[in-house]
């Protein structure tokens, strides 16, 4: 059984991408498992700055996808209790010189149901020593502006 997953009318602004429920991804209770939508977001923020050009390519010190998760915030609002597929909305509500926080929703395909919301703050980091970088120019011109609400 295929299910399309389009992106809803509304909120325009951000990105829309597919991530997929696996049977495994479940709980004893036929819940997606907690410690699975962290996952899930982390995947589709690589999707989605990939889809701009910005990729791990086997070398950490291409760029921008050398970063560190800071912080993480989940609110669950309906379970998933399905496997298949649905759809994350990302989008970047602050970015500062070496930090960045993106906003993200785990929705129904069709975008009708919120089952998760959070936030993550996301620091960029130098390949060698670990320690903060800026972000890059390209990263600045390319994915931040398609992924930020308009004011």
């Amino acid at each position: 059984m295929t299910v399309e997953t389009t992106a809803p009318a509304h909120p325009t602004y951000g990105e829309y991408l597919p991530v997929t429920v696996h049977f495994d991804d479940l709980d004893a209770f036929g819940f997606l498992h907690n410690t699975r939508h962290p996952l899930l977001v982390a995947r589709a923020w690589d999707d989605c700055l990939a889809g701009y050009g910005i990729a791990y390519d086997g070398d950490w010190s291409t760029g921008d996808v050398c970063y560190a998760v800071k912080e993480l915030q989940i609110g669950y609002e309906a379970p998933v209790t399905r496997h298949g597929r649905y759809l994350m909305h990302l989008w970047i509500e602050r970015l500062g010189s070496t930090g960045l926080t993106h906003g993200f929703r785990l929705c129904s395909a069709d975008g009708t149901t919120t089952h998760a919301r959070g936030r993550r703050v996301l620091v960029r980091l130098d390949s060698a020593s670990r320690t903060p970088t800026p972000w890059t120019d390209a990263f600045r011109t390319t994915a931040a502006p398609a992924l930020t609400p308009a004011d």
